[in-house]
């Protein structure tokens, strides 16, 4: 066996561990979860429930502590100053003085009391806005730094790949490149305020068999390689991002918090990260209990810690008392903790936190600010989605008397909230404490944007179950109004708890309940319909765009958070235009799945099956309330395989009002040597026009976004066709071009950039 390689660190670094006992050292490398109760906000975490108690936990220091604000509604300024006073505990009253990191749960806004709430990451996806999402990052830094907090367990990096699976929400897009440009954009925001950021779930866990939670993933190496990895190697190549977090899957019979191949010779040794990889809660144990991997918990230890994670989270199951008998009795090399304590000791000193003296808890703060606030509603806006309309959008409120709002998530703010949102992470084991947050629902928002119309509101059914007895009270509501929106969906939850969120996953892709029935109900009466959709998930929604049921106006809003609503109200009376585009692609039905847009012409229908895989609506399909025209793509003829490409087209606006078109650039390669993609987007770009105006958009593309993973595990660029497009969806060709790549196979070498420049110039006003 080779010697265990130690990271290079600091001469103080060096010494503070050269002092260390065994146990000073384990202390290190767990954390703590202090406000741990019965509430399910974690898998499995009442059945893992740490017995030690804090004071003998924390008694030789320790790493980390889980979740101090986002556990359970605190005060967010008395908890601070319990926190402080708990810092200056572990410097002044444990032998090395060692504060500890604080982690918390970030991932749409700090889940915690009274802090603001912004949209799921699925509404980033749709959003297609990076600069906008790393300015949200930077204000969810911003918060977390001045209440103590070091380090964020944010983006999801996970490429969506079964919309049954009920994490979807936390997802960015089914396209690796969306995902990866928008999650590290997250990271830079986060990390510039000096929180540090952290990749999850390192990785294939939303590849999952039958999209189940937990489920085993038979990815193979190709789609590992060039699906589901690119995302997080841009954001440690290109992100600089501080730390990693396994993922719960195993892959091909070997669990990923076991896996040296992954955790160190490809994350470490071949990307270059030299940060901190941190446990999903309880996957160390997992491997004992779940994986049955390790025969008991010191050995699921050892396996964690060659593998390479440093720090067991939320607790010390495993690395505490387990790992300290497996090092004493011979079983673990103690090299491979030291290792592990030098990188976590490296993080502290680079937070700052072996200088902090923790003397000035802050006296007040908001965690809601008019600025938050600006983003939230900024994101919001910029994500919905106009699936389909017959004009109906906008609405004219002048000629609005009365107007009937109706579904289950019509009045309902807990509905435009995702999963870790901390409305329906943890108040929802605390009815009886007040949200915290100025919450509008979609009919608050309603009544302020069309006030001079009558607003009739009526549920009609429940997001889930068989209670059909409130849709005779709709549909009369719906025949004396002049308009109907019906708002339906999900209510995102955990482990059963919800429609949608961990845990909660699905076999089909019905909407919820009656919910179908109630605005089939609705429709029927004959007065304009507008379907609202507040979900998690995509759901198979083809009958409400295409067919006798469909509604005037069908509007997807993914979880928007604390300003959804507001949102929401504006783009349905124009006072917004809509400017999101789908992430992932409607699906047709849950036999259908899995699907991906990047399918091989295998994968797409064809007269050989009777099963039609199509989906409803494609990626990167949403309309506008003007139009807008592409032309003249313009490429090389002819390019080096070694070369990059400048790739421009003409965007239009041909309608009569403003709009932001998201220009799409896709490429085919039309023969390889393994399969590809029939679509793969390869640069994006918002474009805000005026009525008439035209842009002549540049696309400066690094030739790697043409590679991919060969027969040999190279990853190259082939000689041969390129065919390029541009279109309101991956499967529209608009304008098209063709580049013949010629010359070698290029070999992609890590100094390629992965993200495509950009530029937007005026070419015309009319």
């Amino acid at each position: 066996m080779s010697p265990i390689e130690l990271p290079p660190v600091s001469e103080r670094v060096r010494s503070l561990h050269a002092q260390m006992t065994l146990d000073e050292k384990l202390a290190q490398l767990v954390g703590y979860w202090v406000d741990q109760g019965d509430e399910l906000v974690a898998p499995m975490a009442g059945e893992m429930a740490t017995s030690t108690k804090y004071e003998d936990a924390s008694a030789h220091g320790i790493g980390h502590l889980t979740r101090v604000y986002g556990t359970r509604p605190v005060d967010p300024v008395e908890r601070a100053a319990w926190l402080w006073a708990e810092q200056r505990r572990l410097r002044e009253q444990t032998r090395l003085g060692i504060p500890a990191i604080v982690h918390e749960e970030c991932l749409t806004g700090l889940a915690a009391w009274k802090a603001a709430t912004f949209p799921t990451p699925l509404a980033w996806g749709a959003s297609f806005d990076p600069a906008l999402v790393e300015e949200m990052g930077r204000l969810i830094g911003g918060s977390m730094r001045e209440l103590g907090i070091h380090q964020g367990l944010a983006p999801v990096l996970d490429v969506i790949r079964d919309p049954r699976w009920g994490r979807v929400d936390e997802c960015i897009a089914e396209d690796p490149y969306v995902v990866g440009t928008i999650g590290t954009a997250y990271v830079r925001g986060l990390q510039d305020a000096g929180i540090h950021a952290t990749l999850k779930h390192f990785v294939g866990y939303s590849a999952s068999q039958a999209g189940r939670n937990h489920a085993p993933v038979h990815a193979g190496p190709r789609e590992l390689a060039d699906v589901l990895l690119p995302p997080f190697e841009m954001a440690v190549r290109d992100g600089g991002v501080r730390s990693v977090m396994n993922s719960y899957a195993e892959i091909d019979g070997i669990p990923v918090a076991a896996s040296e191949e992954l955790l160190t010779t490809l994350l470490r040794d071949r990307w270059g990260f030299d940060g901190v990889v941190v446990s999903d809660y309880f996957s160390v144990a997992f491997l004992h209990t779940m994986h049955a991997v390790a025969e008991d918990l010191g050995e699921a230890a050892a396996l964690a810690l060659a593998a390479g994670i440093d720090v067991e989270l939320p607790t010390g199951d495993a690395f505490a008392a387990p790992l300290a008998a497996a090092v004493r009795s011979g079983a673990v090399d103690e090299a491979l903790i030291d290792r592990s304590v030098l990188r976590v000791l490296d993080e502290k000193e680079e937070l700052g936190l072996l200088d902090e003296t923790f003397d000035a808890p802050p006296a007040s703060i908001d965690l809601d600010t008019p600025e938050h606030r600006a983003v939230a509603r900024r994101l919001a806006e910029e994500s919905i989605v106009l699936l389909s309309n017959d004009g109906v959008l906008p609405l004219d409120a002048r000629a609005l008397t009365r107007v009937a709002v109706i579904g289950p998530n019509a009045d309902s703010a807990e509905a435009l909230m995702g999963c870790y949102s901390f409305v329906n992470h943890v108040l929802a084991h605390h009815p009886d404490v007040p949200l915290g947050l100025e919450l509008p629902s979609v009919v608050d928002a309603l009544r302020i944007e069309l006030p001079g119309a009558v607003t009739d509101v009526v549920r009609g059914c429940d997001v889930s179950g068989d209670d059909a007895s409130g849709i005779d009270e709709a549909v009369a509501a719906a025949r004396a109004a002049d308009v109907a929106i019906v708002v339906v969906g999900d209510r995102a939850g955990l482990f059963g708890r919800g429609t949608v969120g961990e845990g909660n996953d699905v076999d089909d892709l019905e909407l919820p309940g009656l919910q179908r029935l109630l605005l089939e109900e609705v429709v029927s009466t004959g007065v304009p319909t507008v379907m609202v959709v507040l979900s998690g998930r995509p759901y198979a929604i083809g009958w409400s765009v295409d067919g006798p049921t469909a509604p005037a106006a069908v509007v997807q809003a993914f979880f928007p958070g604390e300003e959804g609503a507001t949102a929401i109200a504006a783009v349905l009376s124009g006072r917004e235009a809509p400017s999101g585009r789908l992430p992932v692609s409607l699906p047709r039905s849950a036999g259908a799945q899995p699907y991906s847009y990047l399918h091989p012409i295998l994968g797409g229908p064809s007269e050989i099956t009777s099963a039609d895989s199509a989906p409803a609506l494609p990626f990167g399909h949403g309309l506008s309330y003007t139009a807008f025209e592409h032309s003249d793509l313009s490429a090389p003829a002819e390019s080096e395989t070694g070369a990059d490409l400048a790739v421009t087209v003409e965007v239009r606006n041909a309608g009569e009002r403003a709009g932001v078109d998201v220009v799409q650039l896709y490429a085919r390669d039309t023969y390889a040597s393994v399969t590809r993609p029939v679509a793969q987007l390869v640069a994006y770009a918002r474009v805000a026009l005026e009525p008439g105006e035209s842009a002549l958009v540049r696309f400066d593309v690094p030739i790697g976004r043409l590679s991919f993973t060969d027969r040999t595990g190279s990853r190259v660029v082939e000689p041969g066709d390129i065919e390029l497009w541009v279109g309101p969806s991956c499967q529209d060709r608009e304008t098209s071009t063709t580049v013949r790549l010629v010359g070698p196979v290029h070999e992609i070498t890590p100094s390629h950039a992965r993200t495509v420049g950009v530029s937007i110039a005026e070419a015309a006003r009319r």
